[in-house]
């Protein structure tokens, strides 16, 4: 029988008969939420004392020392919404966001906005951004791996304030009807456009990179290294888990 005890007041919660010394702190997520649904496994967290670290789903009780009797600290981490979930939000605001600003609606830029020509470079600009955020949700979708299931619900509320409000702020200048195009033309244009590929290959070329460090199903962390992939060169410089 082990005790569930909650982290910030130390009193009892429950107890948890129906565990056994191979028993992990999964299973005893498992078992927690039969008695307290409420509190679905990925809300839970648990640590064998109150300021110690928070423990992982693999670990077993006999691992670390419990027996019958024995205390489990209960943190409640609030709502969760899953990181794809995240991650579409994210990403779809930006791209329907920057397409309206694209229209020139007349309640932003006025009656006749829609009605003068557009620069190339904007087309441009609406291209790639499009192609971009596209890229992006497609990644999410059939390319990341996520160590941990959920993150905190109001993380969809930060992320998406950060990255709807820069999508607007962008948008409203480039596809204002006085955008004045760059100062050295064509050169300018099409060397970033250049770019703008060139980084775009590097990005997804470095999330398959990412993809292949961790078995599918599984929350291994590897620490990449330099490969064939000219891309993944300067991890031989720099790395990051």
């Amino acid at each position: 029988e082990i005790q569930i005890c909650s982290a910030r007041s130390g009193e009892l919660i429950t107890s948890l008969g129906d565990l056994q010394a191979q028993s992990t702190i999964h299973d005893v997520k498992k078992a927690f939420s039969k008695e307290k649904p409420k509190y679905y496994v990925d809300r839970q967290s648990y640590k064998t004392d109150q300021r110690g670290r928070m423990l992982k789903d693999d670990q077993t009780l006999a691992d670390l020392g419990l027996k019958s009797g024995s205390r489990l600290f209960f943190k409640d981490l609030g709502p969760q919404v899953g990181w794809t979930t995240v991650f579409l939000t994210e990403y779809a605001g930006p791209l329907v966001i920057y397409l309206i600003f694209y229209t020139r609606p007349a309640l932003i830029y006025g009656a006749k906005a829609a009605a003068q020509p557009y620069a190339d470079v904007v087309n441009i600009a609406a291209g790639c951004w499009t192609f971009h955020y596209a890229k992006r949700l497609l990644e999410t979708i059939f390319v990341h791996r996520f160590s941990h299931a959920t993150m905190p619900i109001t993380n969809i509320f930060k992320n998406s304030t950060y990255y709807w409000g820069f999508a607007a702020f962008v948008a409203y200048f480039i596809n204002h009807p006085l955008y004045t195009p760059p100062a050295y033309g064509d050169m300018q244009v099409y060397g970033g456009l250049g770019a703008f590929a060139f980084a775009e290959l590097g990005n997804l070329s470095i999330h398959l990179a990412f993809r292949s460090l961790r078995p599918a199903g599984s929350k291994v962390r590897k620490i990449p290294v330099s490969t064939s992939n000219p891309f993944t060169w300067l991890f031989g410089l720099v790395s990051c888990p």
